[in-house]
């Protein structure tokens, strides 16, 4: 089991993953529509400004780390993770100029995190883009995926406080560490619910969690407010990470920064897998340990399992409880006042299981 600093940390430990009530469900349906325009437009100059450092840092005298760096962050989605450093220190009353610097360190750790899943995982696809490997090669992407690494505890380091750089150097080792308990996991059939939770919280939820807490850290806030933020980005981040892997097999509805069917394809464990392997027959176990356990998979066979976790209601169980940690994180912003702010983050919350819909 992958380490944590609080009961919060393994919200479902012991129990299924967010089996979510009625009662927690439905504000979250009423609000469907939600997105990050709210967040994005309060917090527009501050982003503008993470971008030009990230651009700064990311130089270099060997032209290659440049060249191949601004490949990856050019194609990187919605900066979702720094954003929410962004929002949480402007939530928290925060009117300096820390929060930049660190929302573009966590953007670098993001960003190295990417170019190495890609090496281990094969990739050669992201976001519709050639990943960086598939263009320069494994070897230079895993070391342009450290230089970023390095730029960003260059970041941490000048910001000079030692809480920050504890909170964000150990949200690195965690994610490293949910990566290595991931691989163990990949075509494991006799994976739990239990084990997949904890390499999600890891791998994905750690760094949400991280960035979001650090917010109050710059503003100086008390120990209450800091540990709200962080439960309100680590739902935030298992949210994420369910809907993510639930997209996997609906290609037509699907706006991942990978290919459809990636997961499948790479033999990993993830809950759609889990729940219809739990509710099949024979039969069906028979082709998820075929096509999962032993990787040996057949034209048609990314149709049949699709088709399988939608029979089983494994899609719609897996978005059910992305829901529920998402009212989790919701919740989790009760003790700050109501604002514009505190909006933002709560529809980021609920955009967060709504994508690709």
């Amino acid at each position: 089991m992958v380490r944590g600093d609080s009961g919060d940390r393994s919200a479902a430990k012991g129990e299924e993953i967010g089996v979510a009530s009625a009662p927690h469900l439905e504000p979250m349906r009423e609000r469907e529509k939600a997105s990050l325009d709210l967040l994005s437009e309060l917090i527009r100059a501050d982003l503008e400004r993470v971008n030009r450092l990230i651009v700064e840092r990311m130089q270099s005298p060997v032209s290659l780390i440049p060249q191949l760096a601004g490949h990856i962050v050019a194609g990187g989605g919605k900066r979702l993770r720094p954003m929410l450093t962004l929002g949480a220190a402007r939530l928290c009353g925060y009117c300096g100029g820390r929060h930049v610097a660190l929302a573009a360190a966590v953007e670098f750790i993001h960003t190295a995190t990417l170019l190495h899943d890609d090496v281990v995982d094969a990739s050669d696809k992201r976001r519709g883009r050639d990943t960086a490997n598939a263009l320069w090669g494994d070897k230079p992407a895993l070391l342009v995926g450290d230089f970023l690494f390095a730029r960003a505890f260059e970041l941490m380091v000048a910001d000079g406080s030692l809480k920050v750089l504890q909170i964000l150097s150990r949200a690195s080792a965690i994610i490293a560490e949910g990566e290595v308990h991931q691989l163990l996991t990949t075509s494991d059939t006799a994976t739990t619910q239990e084990a997949y939770l904890a390499v999600i919280e890891a791998k994905t939820a750690e760094l949400f969690a991280a960035a979001s807490r650090v917010g109050a850290v710059v503003a100086e806030r008390p120990l209450e407010e800091e540990e709200a933020l962080e439960r309100f980005g680590r739902n935030l981040g298992i949210a994420f990470q369910l809907v993510d892997d639930m997209l996997d097999f609906r290609a037509e509805r699907a706006d991942l920064g990978k290919n459809i069917g990636d997961d499948f394809r790479e033999g990993k464990m993830t809950l759609p897998v889990l729940l219809a392997l739990a509710r099949g027959d024979e039969e069906e176990r028979a082709f998820w340990g075929r096509t999962i356990g032993e990787l040996d998979q057949r034209p048609g066979d990314l149709e049949r399992a699709t088709l399988l976790v939608e029979r089983h209601g494994a899609l719609d169980e897996t978005h059910s409880r992305a829901r529920f940690y998402a009212q989790k994180a919701v919740e989790a912003l009760a003790i700050f006042p109501e604002g514009a702010l505190r909006e933002a983050l709560i529809e980021a919350a609920i955009f967060a299981t709504e994508r690709g819909f």
